[in-house]
C-alpha cells in the first residue's frame, strides 16, 4: 500500500519563495508532495533557477509587495491556477534601517518596513481567510522573527516593530477564525544561513559568531522550511495561534 504525502493535493502559496528561507520552503513542500505557486519579486534568474530544479508542481508568479494592487491581482492569478489554495505563507520580508539621525530616512524605513513585513502580509491573509471561509478552512503561516518578541537594533526599530505586528495579525487570526476551521501560526527564527545573512558573517568571521551561539551553528534554513511543512500538513491543529521559535535556544521566551 502506498503511503500518502503529507501535503499531496494541497495547493500552498508562497511569497518570496525563490531564495533563503523561501526557497527551502519550497523544497520541503515539494518533498511533501503540494502543489506550490511561488511568488517572487524582481530576481528573475532565482525564479528560473528554482523553475529548472522542480519542473513539476511548481508555478511562479512576480508582484511588487510595495504595490498593495498588485498583491490582490497575485491572489487573483494564483487562486486561477487550480481554483483553490489550501495553504498561504507569508514568507518575503524586507530588513531595510529606519535611522532617527534623518526624518527622510526614519519615514521611508517605517513606511517600507510596515508596507511588506505587514501590510502585505495582511492583504493576502485577508484575501485567504475569505476563500478558506468559502471552502471549509485552510492554513496561514506567517514568517516572524525573533525580533517580533525583543525588537531589533536602534537602525532598524520599523522592522521589529512590524514583525511584532505580525505576531499580532496571526494570534487575532487564529482566535477569529478557529470555528471557521482556519488556522494560522507564526514562525520566528533567530540567525539563518541565508545570502542576506553571509555579508555578515564573512564580516566578523563564522567562528565568532558561532562561539555566541548555544549550538554553535547558524540555523539552516531547512529547519524552519521542515517546520513550515508540518504546520502546513494540519497535524497540530490545536497548536493554532502558536509562534514557534527557531533560533536554535539563541533567544529564549
Amino acid at each position: 500500500m502506498m503511503i500518502k504525502a503529507p501535503l499531496e493535493s494541497k495547493v500552498v502559496l508562497v511569497t518570496g519563495a525563490t531564495r533563503g528561507i523561501g526557497a527551502a520552503i519550497v523544497t520541503a513542500l515539494h518533498g511533501d508532495g503540494a502543489q506550490i505557486i511561488g511568488h517572487f519579486g524582481h530576481n528573475k534568474d532565482d525564479a528560473n533557477t528554482l523553475l529548472a530544479n522542480f519542473p513539476e508542481r511548481l508555478d511562479l508568479l512576480q508582484a511588487n509587495l510595495m504595490d498593495n494592487h498588485a498583491i490582490e491581482s497575485l491572489w487573483i492569478k494564483a487562486l486561477a491556477i487550480y481554483g483553490r489554495i489550501d495553504v498561504l505563507v507569508n514568507n518575503a520580508g524586507i530588513y531595510v534601517e529606519s535611522p532617527i539621525g534623518d526624518e527622510s530616512d526614519w519615514i521611508k524605513g517605517w513606511e517600507n518596513n510596515i508596507q511588506v513585513n505587514l501590510q502585505a502580509p495582511a492583504n493576502l491573509c485577508r484575501l485567504a481567510i475569505q476563500h478558506f471561509q468559502a471552502q471549509d478552512g485552510g492554513v496561514i503561516i506567517n514568517m516572524a522573527s525573533r525580533s517580533s518578541h525583543r525588537g531589533d537594533g536602534p537602525e532598524h526599530l520599523a522592522y521589529g516593530a512590524a514583525k511584532g505586528g505580525l505576531l499580532a495579525l496571526t494570534k487575532g487570526i487564529a482566535r477569529g477564525y478557529a470555528h471557521d476551521k482556519i488556522l494560522s501560526y507564526a514562525i520566528a527564527p533567530g540567525w539563518v544561513r541565508t545570502a542576506m545573512a553571509e555579508n555578515h558573517i564573512k564580516s566578523v568571521g563564522e567562528e565568532y559568531i558561532n562561539a555566541a551561539l548555544p549550538m554553535r551553528e547558524i540555523t539552516p534554513p531547512t529547519d524552519v522550511a521542515n517546520m513550515v511543512a508540518f504546520c502546513a500538513s494540519g497535524k497540530c491543529r490545536h497548536a493554532t495561534g502558536s509562534t514557534i521559535d527557531i533560533t536554535g535556544a539563541d533567544y529564549v521566551r
